[in-house]
């Protein structure tokens, strides 16, 4: 049960390009706006940046240590490989939220000033 809502949850999130944001509802561009705010309020935080900074730091130097090449050390690799790229995606993420929001107040700001009635 818990599976299906996390698949409902992934389907129905919003999905931004260039060509459909004109079709999008004033819901949907609100939501993007606000994630999109939130996102950078995150980015900007220093505290987080430094967290992210330090925990990166941290798994290198975790994975620098291991110098066998047993089956635990190589299943700890990949344990620190993915939690560096998990922590990657993460960041990657929060700057695609911001480029999504930047993105739709490009477009609302180039559609408002743009008249509807062309002769």
């Amino acid at each position: 049960m818990l599976q299906e809502q996390f698949i409902e949850a992934f389907n129905a999130r919003t999905r931004v390009n260039a060509n459909s944001v004109k079709m999008m509802t004033q819901g949907e561009l609100d939501r993007i706006r606000l994630l999109g705010n939130q996102a950078e309020g995150l980015i900007k935080n220093k505290d987080l940046a430094l967290f992210v900074h330090t925990t990166k730091i941290e798994i290198m130097e975790q994975l620098s240590e291991l110098r066998g090449h047993t089956q635990d050390d190589n299943r700890r690799r990949i344990a620190l490989a993915n939690q560096l790229a998990g922590l990657e995606a993460f960041v990657e993420q929060l700057k695609l939220a911001v480029g999504n929001r930047n993105l739709v107040v490009k477009q609302q700001a180039a559609g408002s000033a743009v008249p509807t009635d062309i002769i």
